[in-house]
């Protein structure tokens, strides 16, 4: 071994040589961890308290326990095996976890053997511990893994000594995509364990016993020591990151911001070795294109080429530079870009001919959405509930059994008000003192409005959720009336949002929401104001607060915000409520007062810090909120939260994605990709064409640079940053495929959003192609098999496993959020219709029934898709329109159209829509025939790892356990068809043995990427 302080020196040395992330500041990096890979964090210098977002707090039970003071971390926790003192951890902490990583420091106050420093587990038959053993004067640390009752691992350390009142860190490491058990001790593994057949899921349920200090079984001595800085993370941490915490540890530094290069934990493959059809490649043709001055090309991301080897011409891939400003087209003229094909040498040329600018209008909004009530979910041909139906009714039928009081219970916590009998707050993003607590009642009152308005064919139902909505309403109003107006008639108040004082007996703002420390006096808070927490850390973002757990930090203020105001706007649109509009048009007003004061470099600065800026679609809201009520200033206030800097690249609107520059790569996607869609409904009310432009060009640089192959777009490991999207454009293996997750679910979920509006303005099939992939091969299969339980990260590497929650609906992040939303509109985009009613577009291809009631025309669609390569399409009454049916990219096989039974004689071309107008009669039937075939998706930067597609289906490998590396595949480069075996009917298949499924229908481990041979 080498001597610690070395090691010490070296890692804090290291750790001061990355550069800080500018734009990502906050507690989301802890010694080089991503936050989305810690579960909990208790530094005990005071309290249990869950120092992460995820709010898991501790109980400590003892009549000895105290808080005492410590040379080395100033107050720590003190346990005593006499008080029988310990600490209890929230048994959901590990549910659902795959891996996982168990950190703390421990003084131990006694050597006696048998202590337990933790003990979880789901009972005394099946846990693991760690707990001193040992003969007097040869104490060391054991760890044990029980299963059934019987000792299945165990790591002992006789030769490492542990010294009474010494601090020492240790951290344990489950590593079960590898198979390793790992302990390490003050920085350095002294014990491992290989080759174990280990589960997470055979240790815990959702009722687990997660002690620490005690033994789970009776008998063993309770824990005589001190303890500090416990952590849970749900990966496993490299030796690289315990030693971080070792070392900043003993430095003192205890937050730490740092950008740390990606873990080097996916296999390396040479860069000139060609892959997949790239080793058959010939020539890449250059190509020509126009822009104009100011705007960078668009440059196609697929370029013709030929091929050997009896290979038919086809596109290949090629990786352009991504400039981070607009130097080269500042001047009319011309130049040449060089990109290059991945693992070969060839370098293909872009000539890029520089124009004068020629101002013109973005497109019109031609089309129109059906209401939710006018399209209805049917069963396939066999009687059978599509997997829409599934996820709808686990949904709607769970939504008619929770307890209004629940969504409303912070609200009238903040408000100083008397909770109702029985009423029981939601926890984990909504508990006592987060900070984001109230989002989800937003996604719940948008969730029951649409489900009021699918549930037609089930009037009670329906009833239930109309009475949801108006009692919503009714107590929102109630406490938004309360807000800048005096507790009694005489008494100070504080009508003005501009001149909200601090809460009492406060001279600064602060985000304490506990018990003893939330302000409650809303008289005080500005006339209109309406949230599930004071106003304070709408303030504190003003004055530059950061993203953090602190009472000095916040927690995306606006958007909380938003998910209200879009929740009560859609209680308005569906059943009319006044209520709901005034209480959006009263919180519109409070913001426009407080917003429209601030200078643009304080909005620049707000907008731009890491999620404590995050507002959602607060620009999308106020722009509609501009629409439903007539009123110009909600649209003034929307522009201002322009995010100058994404936008416009600065003040001056230089740059930026308004000119095709890519301006935000590394950031946080969710945060972001909300603001894009209010930029374009912004256009849709002000017709300022670079508000079209930013939208635009965003989505084609995501689409093409930033998606995996379920449709998801977040999972760097570069930043080290989950949920952000990778460092440069187009390097999805080089940067992405994070360790902690990748897709948060959240982010589909807007991208779908984001890209149903585009089309409505600009018919590009490739819009409504990302549609049903992300649609069916994220948002169906993000719930759980027999609960609306769903994802908040979609992991992809090989051998992952989903993690479900919030199968009850009492506790939710930002996923189980909008799942609520994407799940009670699933019928939303099957069918658009033209402004003037004279065209009708079909989508996507799903059992349905659409009344179009403007024409008097009912669309019966009949098939069994996915699960069939056709659809039928029923009319009945009678009109004259234009039928466009989407034939999607993927149907290149030979798509043939029957009208009435009678083969129509017309060129269906895959990527297009094709507009079949007559005069329609009643009982016409169109059969659309889209054969399916397999292709693969390969990363932009690796081709060799891809996944599997059937026509539009994402076909995974299904896995008996864990891997660390991606699953290998051998497949017929002339027909890949040849070496894959399986029913079309079922779409399970299966290649050298091994089963492949829908990812929509996978619920235990799978492989979504792999390395494919083509031979």
């Amino acid at each position: 071994m080498k001597p610690i302080k070395i090691i010490v020196a070296i890692l804090i040395l290291f750790s001061c040589s990355v550069n800080p992330i500018i734009a990502q500041r906050g507690n989301q990096i802890l010694d080089g961890i991503g936050e989305t890979g810690m579960i909990a964090r208790y530094v005990l210098d005071g309290d249990a308290k869950d120092w992460s977002r995820n709010n898991l707090h501790a109980r400590i039970y003892g009549a000895d326990t105290k808080f005492v003071a410590d040379d080395q971390f100033g107050s720590v926790l003190s346990l005593t095996s006499e008080g029988k003192s310990y600490m209890s951890i929230p048994g959901e902490s590990l549910e659902g976890e795959e891996s996982l990583s168990i950190s703390t420091w421990v003084n131990f106050k006694s050597l006696q053997t048998g202590q337990m420093l933790f003990d979880f587990g789901k009972d005394g038959r099946t846990h693991f511990f760690m707990a001193l053993a040992g003969v007097r004067g040869k104490e060391h640390i054991q760890m044990q893994v029980i299963k059934d009752g019987r000792k299945a691992y165990e790591i002992a350390l006789p030769d490492t000594k542990i010294e009474m009142g010494k601090w020492v860190q240790l951290s344990l490491v489950f590593d079960i995509p590898s198979k390793s058990i790992d302990l390490f001790l003050d920085g350095e593994q002294v014990g491992a364990l290989e080759n174990t057949e280990l589960e997470l899921s055979e240790m815990f349920t959702h009722e687990n016993i997660l002690y620490l200090g005690r033994a789970i079984t009776l008998g063993s001595p309770y824990l005589s020591a001190k303890l500090h800085d416990f952590r849970l993370y749900r990966i496993p941490l490299s030796e690289k990151h315990i030693g971080l915490i070792y070392a900043h540890g003993l430095s003192g530094e205890n937050t730490v911001v740092k950008e740390e290069k990606p873990t080097d934990d996916l296999p390396d493959f040479k860069p000139e070795t060609p892959q997949l059809y790239i080793k058959y490649l010939v020539d890449v043709a250059d190509i020509e294109v126009e822009t104009e001055i100011g705007t960078l090309p668009r440059l196609p991301r697929y370029v013709k080429a030929s091929f050997s080897n009896g290979i038919q011409e086809k596109k290949v891939r090629v990786i352009w530079p991504a400039p981070t400003d607009n130097k080269d087209v500042l001047r009319s003229g011309e130049y040449v870009i060089t990109g290059k094909v991945p693992g070969t040498a060839f370098q293909p040329k872009a000539k890029v001919k520089v124009k004068p600018v020629n101002r013109q209008d973005g497109p019109e909004r031609n089309l129109e959405v059906f209401s939710l009530d006018q399209v209805s979910l049917d069963k396939t041909t066999k009687g059978e509930p599509t997997k829409f139906m599934e996820n709808r009714d686990k949904f709607i039928n769970t939504l008619a059994q929770t307890n209004p009081d629940s969504f409303l219970y912070m609200f009238r916590n903040a408000f100083g008000q008397e909770q109702p009998e029985g009423a029981n707050p939601l926890g984990v993003w909504d508990s006592q003192e987060t900070k984001l607590r109230g989002h989800a009642t937003g996604h719940y009152l948008s969730s029951i409005a649409q489900a009021y308005a699918s549930t037609g064919h089930d009037k009670k139902l329906q009833t239930n959720f109309a009475n949801k909505m108006d009692y919503m309403v009714e107590v929102l109003y109630g406490l938004s009336q309360l807000s800048g107006r005096p507790q009694k008639n005489g008494e100070e108040f504080e009508e003005d949002p501009v001149a909200v004082p601090p809460g009492p007996g406060k001279s600064i703002f602060d985000s304490d929401l506990s018990e003893n420390g939330i302000r409650t006096d809303y008289w005080n808070w500005g006339k209109g104001f309406i949230s599930a927490y004071p106003p304070d850390q709408f303030i504190m973002l003003e004055n530059g607060a950061t993203y953090g757990t602190q009472p000095t930090q916040v927690w995306a203020p606006y958007y909380t915000l938003h998910k209200i105001l879009a929740g009560l706007m859609d209680v308005y649109e569906v059943s009319g409520n006044k209520k709901a509009l005034e209480i959006a048009k009263g919180m519109g007003d409070w913001v426009y007062a407080r917003l429209s004061q601030l200078p643009t470099d304080t909005l620049i600065t707000m907008w731009n810090t890491y999620i404590a800026g995050e507002f959602g679609g607060m620009n999308e809201a106020m722009a509609r909120l501009d629409r439903i009520a007539d009123e110009p200033r909600y649209l003034v206030v929307a522009r201002l939260f322009d995010n100058i800097k994404m936008f416009y690249g600065d003040a001056e609107h230089s740059h930026g994605l308004a000119k095709n520059v890519d301006t935000f790569r590394g950031l946080h996607a969710n945060q972001h990709i909300p603001q894009i869609m209010g930029a374009l409904e912004i256009y849709r009310d002000s017709n300022l064409p670079e508000y079209y432009q930013v939208a635009d060009n965003f989505w084609y640089k995501v689409k093409n640079d930033y998606t995996y192959s379920i449709g998801g777009v977040a999972g760097a490991r570069n930043p080290t940053n989950a949920e952000c999207f990778i460092g440069q454009p187009a390097t999805l293996y080089e940067n992405g495929f994070s360790s902690g997750g990748q897709n948060e679910t959240c982010a589909t979920y807007n991208m779908l959003k984001l890209t149903r509006n585009l089309f409505l303005f600009d018919q590009r099939t490739e819009y409504m192609d990302y549609y049903e992939r992300g649609l069916y091969n994220h948002i169906l299969a993000s719930v759980a098999e027999d609960s609306p339980a769903n994802t908040y990260h979609v992991p992809l590497r090989p051998g992952s496993v989903k993690r479900f929650g919030n199968s009850e609906m009492t506790g939710f992040t930002c996923c189980n959020g909008t799942a609520l939303e994407s799940s009670t509109k699933l019928q939303n985009s099957i069918y658009f219709k033209s402004r003037d009613n004279k065209e009708l577009y079909v989508n996507l291809f799903v059992p349905s029934t659409l009344a179009w009631t403007e024409k008097n025309i009912t669309l019966r669609q009949v098939t069994d898709f996915p699960k069939s390569e056709s659809t039928k399409l029923i009319v009945a009454g009678d009109g004259e329109f234009s039928l466009n049916l989407r034939i999607p990219e993927w149907a290149d096989k030979g798509v043939t159209i029957k009208i009435n039974g009678d083969m129509e004689p017309v060129e269906a071309v895959p990527g297009t829509y094709l507009a079949i107008a007559r005069e329609w009669r009643n009982g016409d039937t169109i059969e659309l025939q889209l054969p399916f075939q397999f292709y693969l998706d390969p990363v932009m930067d690796q081709q060799n790892i891809a996944s599997l597609f059937y026509g539009p289906i994402l076909l995974v490998a299904q896995e008996e356990e864990s891997r660390n590396e991606w699953r290998k595949i051998s497949l017929d480069a002339d027909d890949l068809a040849k070496t894959i075996q399986g029913d079309s009917n079922t779409l399970n298949f299966t290649i050298d043995g091994v089963m492949f499924k829908p990812f929509y229908d996978t619920y235990g481990r799978h492989s979504v990427y792999l390395d494919v041979t083509l031979k």
